[in-house]
């Protein structure tokens, strides 16, 4: 019983780290613009396509199509940003929500149309089913495990970028008062452009990894939207090692809750979100002016 309840928290943990992969980019808007984009989840599925199709029209790999995945939805988020949502800052909250909710639909009628509501997945060989033998109990699955690799380390890239670079030192100064940070030259209308960049770079990895873990169809983006949400509510918005931490703790909650009754596995994660919000609003490790 014991290695039973090992092996599903070692799996809620390596879940966490396509959680955090989800939660990421969503920190990081936020972080630097008090931004939400609640496209967020429909363009997770939207780079899963992507590498679909590159994967049928060019005979990628999932891994070789991430890069142009990769900077397709760069190129996307900094469109998105100069083009709709920069001219909704400064405008509250509710200008961003409204285009970004409107953007959402689309996109789903979108992909339904250019692909039909069929579930689709992406083949990468053998290594989905691959798994490395811990003890005589437990294994854990290769992807999981790369998912999961992957997840710490843009993590560790994000953040020596965000406390080692200019780049970060701009977006830093942006998050804190982006009027000062004008006055001393920083365009903030162009990080912004970039930071919505650099998130969804983050979410097209997230979306192909998410492609070869599981099915995905064109719906599938609010729900991705809520994992990611519950992902940094639980770790703070704004903080990205609390992303991988919230994550951790909502891919176990997940598991744990699933063992109990299969039924359970999306409540539990919803049951401890609420109970966090309850009982430590601003998440575990929430940092209220800056990024990381």
């Amino acid at each position: 019983m014991g290695a039973l309840w090992v092996n599903i928290i070692a799996q809620g943990i390596l879940l966490g780290g396509l959680y955090a992969l989800y939660g990421t980019g969503l920190s990081l808007t936020f972080g630097v613009m008090r931004l939400v984009n609640l496209t967020h989840g429909d363009l997770i599925v939207v780079a899963a396509y992507l590498a679909l199709l590159a994967g049928q029209f060019l005979g990628l790999s999932p891994w070789l199509s991430l890069l142009l995945v990769v900077p397709a939805l760069f190129g996307v988020g900094v469109l998105l940003q100069h083009g709709l949502l920069n001219s909704t800052l400064g405008r509250g909250v509710l200008p961003p929500i409204i285009i970004t909710f409107g953007l959402s639909v689309i996109l789903q009628n979108v992909l339904q149309l250019g692909f039909t509501a069929d579930t689709q997945g992406l083949d990468a060989g053998p290594i989905e089913v691959a798994s490395i033998p811990v003890t005589k109990e437990l294994s854990l699955g290769v992807m999981p495990l790369i998912t999961f690799i992957t997840a710490v380390l843009i993590l560790t890239g994000l953040q020596w970028l965000l406390t080692k670079t200019k780049l970060g030192r701009a977006f830093r100064a942006t998050s804190d008062d982006p009027t000062t940070a004008e006055l001393v030259g920083i365009n903030s209308r162009q990080i912004y452009g970039l930071a919505m960049g650099l998130s969804l770079a983050i979410v097209a990895v997230g979306g192909v990894l998410l492609g070869v873990r599981t099915t995905f169809a064109p719906t599938d983006g609010p729900a991705r939207l809520i994992y990611a949400f519950e992902t940094v509510i639980i770790g703070g918005l704004g903080n990205l090692w609390g992303t991988l931490a919230g994550g951790i703790i909502l891919g176990v909650a997940q598991n744990v809750g699933a063992q109990l009754n299969p039924a359970w596995f999306q409540l539990a994660g919803h049951l401890v979100t609420l109970g966090l919000l309850a009982f430590r609003p601003t998440g575990l490790l929430a940092r209220t002016r800056d990024v990381g």
